[in-house]
């Protein structure tokens, strides 16, 4: 363990629930909430009390390899990085695989990511890997989907699962075959407002904007909910929810990318253009895997409004942007060279840029572990920070008459509970829940 570091006691706790449990778990805990010196300093204890051999440890992101890294440096360890290139890894695990069984190197950790998992050149690795190997799935949500959970290694009976939101949207199955493999969810169970009271994360105020759809927007809007109320009353299991899924994702597609943000977007930042440290979060984050057109365009429009007509110093940070450029990317905005970073889906998860002070949603998401992601990421302490700002763009869906009603208000009352959660926890919540009251009273669910 580093001298500096001390952990808080939700974080002993944590370590001291996963021996309790044998081993096995899932830590679910807050964006923010040191979920990674929380495994780092259980994978210490393990060492120590069991002469443990070797970590692996499984990112979605290759940003998030490089974050892993970072911390494992401040505990002695020496990562291999396991990933892009096969050749520039395959042979020196090898050799330290080797070197580890044969008793003449101590301890061996390697860090990879969910893509090169699946691979050939990390599969046909894993059966050597010693008995005393602890294996831990960041964002560990992810690891529930089919491919990448058939090639999670049996072999490893110590297993440690790390997210905010381990439960899948939309996917049982996804999520039992997660806390089959890695275990239950464990105690604590830390919630924003729990990492908040705690200091763990920054205090913050919240400024809804609700954002109407053009007309065109509109009549697909009503099209795709009139077809969602049929999909539910036919209730046809498998059918049914391919049918349902694939209705729901259109919707939030276009939700995401409602046209009126953008001029939001610039009546916002045309009063905020000396304001720095801001995080434009563009996608509708409603589908797993690549992203949507609409996304691509809404990152590419608010870059130009905020660049080319505002004179607003931003750069785009997508997972397309190189490694070595985001580093430098994260260097300009942290030292006030960058004003924004207009960002898609790579910051959703687990990337660390405490500097954030605003954010600026313009899409969000009916999958709640977006939600929560998105909004727990500005939280961060940075030195230079004593509150979080948040500006969230929520459509305000079309009178739909009668006929929907229902259908409309059993769908809006999970996102608004959400956002209602989140306006509650703000240090301006009454005038935060003013703001929602309109959306209460339309759809009836004053009751929230």
């Amino acid at each position: 363990m580093p001298p500096s570091l001390q952990l808080r006691q939700y974080q002993k706790q944590a370590v001291n629930s996963w021996f309790a449990n044998k081993g096995r778990g899932t830590l679910k805990m807050a964006t923010g909430s040191g979920k990674t010196i929380t495994a780092l300093a259980l994978v210490t204890e393990l060492y120590q009390k069991i002469g443990l051999q070797a970590l692996l440890v499984v990112c979605p992101f290759r940003h998030l390899v490089m974050q892993w890294a970072r911390e494992c440096d401040k505990f002695g360890l020496q990562p291999i990085l396991a990933f892009e290139n096969v050749h520039s890894w395959q042979r020196q695990l090898s050799s330290q695989l080797y070197s580890v069984r044969a008793g003449s190197q101590p301890f061996l950790t390697v860090i990879t990511t969910n893509a090169t998992l699946i691979k050939d050149g990390l599969q046909s690795q894993l059966k050597y890997f010693p008995d005393k190997t602890l294996i831990v799935g960041d964002e560990a949500h992810n690891l529930g989907a089919p491919r990448l959970e058939e090639s999670l290694p049996r072999k490893i009976g110590l297993r440690l699962a790390l997210s905010a939101t381990p439960e899948r949207y939309f996917d049982e199955r996804g999520t039992e075959v997660l806390f089959d493999y890695f275990g239950p969810v464990l105690q604590p169970e830390l919630t924003l407002g729990d990492a908040i009271r705690l200091g763990a994360l920054v205090r913050y105020v919240y400024y809804p904007i609700l954002v109407p759809l053009t007309e065109s927007e509109s009549l697909v809007y009503g099209r795709l909910t009139t077809r969602i109320g049929w999909a539910l009353k036919k209730n046809e299991k498998a059918d049914f929810e391919e049918c349902l899924k694939a209705l729901l994702i259109k919707r939030a597609r276009l939700i995401g990318a409602a046209a009126n943000k953008l001029n939001a977007l610039q009546q916002l930042m045309v009063s905020r253009l000396k304001t720095g440290h801001t995080l434009f979060y563009c996608g509708d984050g409603s589908v797993e895997g690549a992203v949507s057109k609409e996304s691509s365009r809404q990152l590419a429009e608010t870059a130009r409004i905020l660049g080319a007509e505002l004179g607003y110093r931003v750069n785009t940070y997508t997972a397309e942007t190189p490694l070595t450029e985001r580093e430098v990317l994260r260097r300009q905005f942290e030292s006030g060279e960058l004003q924004g970073l207009v960002a898609i889906r790579c910051l959703d998860e687990g990337v660390d840029i405490p500097a954030i002070q605003t954010a600026v949603i313009l899409a969000s998401s009916s999958n709640p572990r977006q939600f929560i992601q998105r909004r727990g990421r500005i939280l961060r302490p940075h030195p230079s920070k004593q509150r979080a700002t948040l500006f969230d763009m929520i459509v305000m869906p079309p009178d739909l008459g009668r006929d929907t009603l229902d259908v409309e208000r059993s769908l809006m009352r999970k996102e608004l509970r959400r956002f209602l959660e989140f306006a509650d926890l703000a240090e301006n919540a009454g005038e935060a829940r003013l703001k929602l009251l309109e959306l209460q009273t339309r759809y009836g669910l004053l009751d929230i």
